[in-house]
């Protein structure tokens, strides 16, 4: 870690991915949207001043004010911009060379009541170069004026931002007669000039002029594309716009794909008593470690001095209390959650954009799954969707989506289409386990009602509480939480009907059906009426649950993109449990599903299906209208997958160990990329080791897997203290979280108060 300002790299190192997006050196750049742009610059004055090569960075830069504006106006004079709506002035003011004149403008801003412009890009030089043909006196002179001009820029950037452009280089095989005297080697020489002369005098550190040096690293890569040899093409110069207005927009916009020129965000009160809790913790165990150890050494064996025997000691080392687990655990806990506020909350890792590539999705996708083949096993039992074979399905898929959200694949509409359906596939699961265990053990009991709210949602809220995000942001566990106390709703809710009660009477089923359709119609209903959607969860205290940036919008938009999956998982368990009751399906270990010409006739109609999803999600132009469509369609590629992953039956007898160990722990997977694997929040990658990506990966991905799973250990022995069996003491157990969220709730109103 070299330290430094981040504004700094961003002004003068990085490289290209692939052709045309340009990453930092550490740090993330945001692509500003025109509003972006606009929120930030208002009521603000730019000014920018030099030569054409100047003028183009500002036609470039005023188009991320207004995409429109087109580049009409006098080539070599003053062109003035102006949006009124946000009162942002942008001028151009052509003064091709550093000298006389160029000073007293700048002098002139220096001087009495005079408004001073809040940012301001200087540069030139070219001009120079050629009427002077590229003569060292010209050079010699160009010293002279930008030494009278430093002290000046010098003073302006106390109060504004200034910035000092140096020159790009040319492609002299592509310059014109006239403006052969312009060679790289003079530009060199008027940059190093320039370099040394600014900030000379400067001993106050806010009055710094900043070295715009990046776009020399920029032209160097695109030059070629040039039209004359020396204007920079369009795709950089936008680039160098886009640096622009990062460096100084981001600051004040605080965009999460931002991190370049970004402070460190100041710990809130609930974060400072998060450490304080998780320190005490800390301090508490090693406290009763080191008094359980005194007492181990003191009872350990000694020698009796009248028979010359060893003893054995009286006392046995004494089991773990449950205070010294809940401390072992929450000091274990204390020590990740550093490591995930140090990777994405603290400044002191770096991160970096995503850039697609076909090979960088699908190549660790191959190799993944062919990893997975060779850990082949076979199951305990050979019933549709067994527990090893749920786990490996959960397993895969999470690999799969982990390696869709490293490598930015989202930007492929195939692979969006896909992953969408792995995302529909959990919920589907959802629905079919929880429906499958209420209908077959009519446990409707707290306990089992709090166990798993406990385990979906622990990581989640200590997360919201470390890293100062809201319930939403972890947009999964609030889908899969809600969709769980809906099942466990419709068939709590009287007439409770199980697989008990209907075996004695068959319309019992009829009953349950009818709970089915009446939850059908309320999704229908509230999918297509967004009104009364956002008023339901609107409503204190879910709109805490559930708002993100102030409203609901986000937490209906993932709500509707999967609104029938989990309906038709429920579905799918009734009828798999009633063919299997009814011994209709033969289970048997190596026996097809069905008869023979039945399993084969589904598994070909299966085949088909699944092949003809995937045709039509890899055909998709426009994400909208499909995620329109996704939600009918996609338990056709997911009941596919089922018929060919169970009718055969050898298939059906054998799972993958190897995605199976993943899928125990993919929840924590999915919940822990957000921080420790991905940065900003998921919208870039962390970089644990610098200009090794291959290994970097590595590195970081195994310290991810190693926190996952530890995380789920520690859900687990925790899920045993807080949610005990006994009903008496998990009543003063819920009042314990009820008082936990009742100061939560406090503290964070404390927070916004003192925020606004």
């Amino acid at each position: 870690f070299k330290g430094g300002d981040t504004c700094e790299y961003l002004l003068s190192s990085g490289r290209f991915l692939g052709e045309k997006v340009w990453q930092p050196h550490s740090c993330m750049m945001h692509k500003y949207k025109n509003s972006e742009a606009k929120n930030c610059l208002i009521d603000k004055h730019v000014v920018f001043i030099g030569d054409s090569r100047i003028r183009q960075l500002f036609y470039s830069f005023i188009k991320l004010i207004n995409p429109q504006v087109k580049e009409e106006g006098i080539k070599h004079g003053n062109i003035p911009f102006e949006d009124k709506s946000a009162s942002i002035k942008v001028d151009f003011l052509w003064y091709p060379e550093v000298n006389g004149s160029m000073r007293q403008r700048i002098k002139s801003w220096t001087e009495g009541s005079v408004a001073k412009p809040h940012i301001i890009v200087v540069g030139a030089a070219t001009w120079s170069i050629k009427i002077h043909n590229g003569s060292n006196e010209a050079l010699a002179q160009y010293k002279i004026n930008i030494t009278s001009i430093a002290p000046l820029l010098e003073k302006l950037a106390i109060s504004s931002d200034v910035y000092w452009v140096l020159q790009d280089p040319v492609y002299e095989d592509m310059l014109s007669e006239s403006r052969k005297m312009i060679t790289n080697e003079k530009i060199d020489a008027y940059n190093e000039a320039a370099v040394r002369i600014l900030n000379s005098s400067s001993r106050n550190s806010k009055a710094k002029v900043k070295v715009f040096s990046v776009s020399k690293l920029i032209a160097q890569e695109t030059i070629m594309k040039s039209v004359d040899g020396l204007h920079l093409p369009e795709s950089s110069r936008d680039t160098n716009a886009m640096i622009l207005m990062n460096v100084y927009c981001n600051k004040i916009v605080k965009p999460i794909d931002g991190s370049c020129c970004q402070p460190q965000p100041p710990l809130t009160l609930i974060q400072k008593i998060a450490f304080c809790f998780f320190t005490l913790s800390i301090i508490g165990y090693l406290i009763i470690s080191l008094i359980h150890r005194n007492n181990y050494r003191k009872n350990k064996s000694c020698t009796d001095l009248e028979s010359g025997e060893e003893k054995k000691p009286v006392i046995s080392t004494p089991n773990v209390s449950t205070l010294e687990m809940l401390l072992h655990c929450f000091c274990k806990l204390g020590l990740i959650m550093t490591y995930f506020y140090l990777c994405d909350r603290a400044n002191l890792f770096m991160k970096e954009n995503k850039f697609y590539t076909h090979s960088s999705f699908f190549i660790p996708i191959i190799y993944i799954l062919v990893l997975g083949v060779f850990y082949t096993e076979n199951t305990k039992e050979t019933k549709v969707l067994n527990r090893e074979q749920t786990d490996e399905w959960k397993g895969w898929m999470q690999l799969v989506i982990l390696i869709y959200h490293i490598s930015g694949a989202s930007t492929f509409l195939p692979v969006y289409m896909h992953i969408r359906v792995l995302v529909a596939a959990y919920l589907f699961q959802t629905g079919y386990g929880h429906f499958s265990y209420f209908w077959i053990k009519g446990d409707f009991g707290v306990y089992r009602v709090c166990q798993v709210l406990f385990r979906l949602n622990f990581l989640v809220v200590v997360l919201c509480i470390v890293m100062d995000r809201p319930y939403q942001f972890y947009y999964f566990v609030p889908l899969v939480t809600v969709w769980f106390m809906i099942i466990y709703a419709t068939l709590a809710v009287w007439p409770q009907v199980v697989q008990k009660k209907a075996n004695g009477n068959c319309l019992w089923h009829f009953g349950l059906l009818l709970k089915l359709i009446c939850l059908l119609t309320c999704i229908y209903f509230l999918s297509y009426s967004q009104g009364a959607f956002e008023k339901i969860f609107s409503f204190w205290p879910l709109s805490k649950c559930f708002e993100l940036n102030g409203n609901v919008y986000e937490w209906w938009f993932r709500w509707k993109l999967d609104r029938y999956v989990v309906f038709h998982g429920m579905l799918f368990a009734f009828i798999y449990l009633a063919l299997q009751k009814h011994q209709i399906i033969s289970e048997g270990k190596g026996d097809p599903l069905f008869s023979n010409r039945v399993s084969n006739v589904l598994l070909f109609i299966s085949i088909v299906s699944f092949l003809t999803y995937s045709i039509w999600a890899s055909s998709c132009k426009n994400k909208t209208e499909c995620n329109e469509l996704h939600p009918s369609v996609s338990v056709v590629q997911i009941l596919a997958f089922i018929l060919i992953r169970n009718i055969p039956g050898y298939v059906r007898s054998v799972y993958s160990s190897f995605f199976a160990w993943f899928g125990k722990i993919s929840l924590e997977l999915f919940i822990c990329q957000y921080h420790i694997w991905l940065a900003a929040d998921t919208k870039g990658i962390l970089v644990l080791i610098p200009g090794y990506p291959m290994f970097n990966v590595l590195v970081s991905t195994f310290i991810f897997v190693c926190v996952a799973h530890e995380i789920s250990q520690i859900t687990n022995d925790l899920a045993q203290i807080v949610v005990p069996k006994d009903n008496s003491t998990l009543l003063k157990r819920l009042l314990c979280i009820a008082g936990f969220f009742s100061g939560l709730h406090f503290f964070s109103a404390m927070q916004d108060q003192s925020r606004h």
